[in-house]
Parts: C-alpha cells; sequence; structure tokens
C-alpha cells in the first residue's frame, strides 16, 4: 500500500519512534524529534503493542461495512443484461438505481465499453520467407524543435510551439527487419512517392527487390502517383484493413523503436541536430543493435544468412 505523500512517518520511521520510546525516551521528546503530536507517538506504540511490526503498516481507508453497497446479486443482474448489449441508461431503468451506479459497476467489471463484450482477435504472427517478398511502409508526424520542451523538462506549460511539423518516413522488410529512413518536410503523395523510390533503389544495392508493399489507407498512399510508385519498382500494393495499425505491426513497431532511441533520446536543440542524427540511428539498427524477433542479431546478419540460403 502507498504511503501518504504527505506523512511524515514512513513504516521504518515508525519502527524507529517506537524504538527509541521502549528504550526509555519520552514521548514528549520523541514526538518533538520526529516532528509529530504525542498522540500520533501513543497510536504507534499501541499498534505496535497489539499487532507488533505488522501494525506499524498503512491500513486500508476502506469501511468495514457500507450498507448502500450494490447488492452481489444486483450486481450479476448488471452484467447479465450488459452482455445481452444493454446500454447503462436502459440497464438502470431495469434494475431500478442510477445510471451513475451502473457505469460504475461496469468499469469495475471492465464491461464498460461494447468493445470488451467482443472475443479478442488472436493473435497471427508472420514472417515471411524471403527479403524484399513484403516491406511495410508508415509515417510518423515529429514537431519541428524551436526549443527545449516539455518531452524534456516535463513542465507542460512551456511546450513549443508554432515550430510546425516534419515526418519521417520508415521502410522495414518483413523477412530480416532491415529498416530504411527519411525525414521529410511532407507526408504527401509526391513525398511518399519519392521516398519508396529511393529505398527500393537502396535495397537493390544489397540484391533485395521489393515484391510486396503494405500500408495503410492514409491519403498519400491511395493516391495515383504513390501507385505510379509501385508500379516502378515492380511492387504490388497491399493494404491494411481500416482500423487495424497491428495489420502492419512491424513498422508501427520500428516507428516506437525510433521515437524511443532517436527522437526522444536526448534533448537536442535543433530540428537540424535531430535530422542529422537519423542516419547513424538507423545505421546502428540495421548493422549493430540486437533485434529479439531475430535471436539477438541485427537484421543485416540476418540478410546476409538468407542471402546464403539462396538456391
Amino acid at each position: 500500500m502507498n504511503v501518504h505523500k504527505n506523512a511524515k512517518l514512513a513504516p521504518a520511521g515508525r519502527a524507529l519512534l517506537v524504538q527509541r520510546v521502549v528504550s526509555g525516551e519520552s514521548r514528549r521528546a520523541v514526538a518533538r524529534a520526529f516532528g509529530v503530536s504525542e498522540r500520533t507517538v501513543g497510536k504507534w506504540l499501541r499498534r505496535w503493542w497489539a499487532e507488533g511490526g505488522a501494525g506499524l503498516v498503512d491500513r486500508s481507508s476502506r469501511p468495514r461495512r457500507c450498507p448502500h453497497q450494490v447488492s452481489a446479486q444486483r450486481v450479476r443482474q448488471i452484467e447479465r443484461l450488459r452482455r445481452q448489449r444493454w446500454t447503462s441508461p436502459a440497464i438502470a431503468g431495469r434494475v431500478r438505481v442510477p445510471v451513475s451506479t451502473v457505469g460504475l459497476v461496469l468499469r469495475r467489471l471492465g464491461l464498460n465499453r461494447l468493445r470488451a463484450l467482443e472475443p479478442r482477435e488472436p493473435v497471427i504472427r508472420y514472417e515471411k520467407g524471403r527479403p524484399g517478398e513484403l516491406v511495410h511502409v508508415d509515417a510518423k508526424k515529429l514537431g519541428r524543435i524551436r526549443r527545449i520542451s516539455h518531452r524534456i523538462h516535463g513542465d507542460y506549460r512551456r511546450r513549443g510551439r508554432g515550430g510546425g511539423w516534419e515526418h519521417v518516413h520508415v521502410l522495414v522488410d518483413d523477412a530480416t527487419r532491415l529498416a530504411y529512413t527519411e525525414l521529410l518536410p511532407a507526408e504527401d503523395a509526391v513525398s511518399a512517392a519519392g521516398f519508396l523510390r529511393r529505398a527500393a533503389a537502396w535495397l537493390a544495392q544489397l540484391g533485395v527487390r521489393i515484391e510486396r508493399v503494405m500500408t495503410d489507407n492514409a491519403f498519400a498512399y491511395r493516391s495515383h502517383a504513390y501507385q505510379a510508385a509501385v508500379t516502378s519498382v515492380g511492387a504490388r500494393h497491399l493494404r491494411t484493413r481500416p482500423y487495424t495499425p497491428r495489420t502492419n505491426g512491424k513498422a508501427e513497431r520500428f516507428i516506437q523503436t525510433c521515437l524511443r532511441e532517436w527522437a526522444y533520446a536526448r534533448p537536442y536543440r535543433t530540428s537540424a541536430k535531430r535530422a542529422a542524427a537519423l542516419p547513424s540511428f538507423t545505421r546502428r539498427y540495421n548493422v549493430e543493435r540486437p533485434h529479439t524477433a531475430l535471436q539477438q542479431r541485427p537484421p543485416l546478419a540476418r540478410l546476409l544468412e538468407l542471402s546464403e540460403q539462396r538456391p
């Protein structure tokens, strides 16, 4: 149990307080030394005499009895109606309790949202066998840096606003987790198409040809310019189902790694310094950084291994 933030005595301090009184010091002197009242000293002494060391730990503030608590029978009735997809007002009218009470019970049961009534979809993990067989593409919007902001100093009253935006575009190979990144000023169709062509040329230098490109349903990826870029690299375009970002999970996961280990890893003074750090991060990710899904090997090692297995 957490100790109250304003408490003058933690359990270790209470034990010391009791020890000093038992050793012969007066309650008044001990109270003055610990900055508490004699009544507080007496309270901890009585608890120690009655329960020993366990009595010096904070107790729950929950009442021993609550006459107005919702009965177990009524809770079961609320749960049964909710599982029949009744709304909170409808349940309140049927059970004859306030809507707020129904809401509290449903939150306690974890049924306050209707999606909790749906069975969870099974987690489907897959990994392609050939480099370039499928690549995941995505982009993340980042605020331009004008000064050290709240993500570093923690004071939300001093946010860096009005600097505009820039976008980190990422491509991750499904089989090897090899990544290509660029920081661009926009996320429009022209930027996305140009990024794909440059990423395909970079992979071609490593002997990898893109066969399929998976993206979400953002406007840039549905544009004619992007479709032309996919065709020009000799690939087929796959799009995720709406509102299911996990389908493109390898790109989503890599973006989280980018944010944690590059974008917010240290307090950059300017956007230019953050941009200058991106190539070195990507190089380290591909060449040195161990990857959990690759048995603690970097993506480049996985690429070399798969290349040697080719007939």
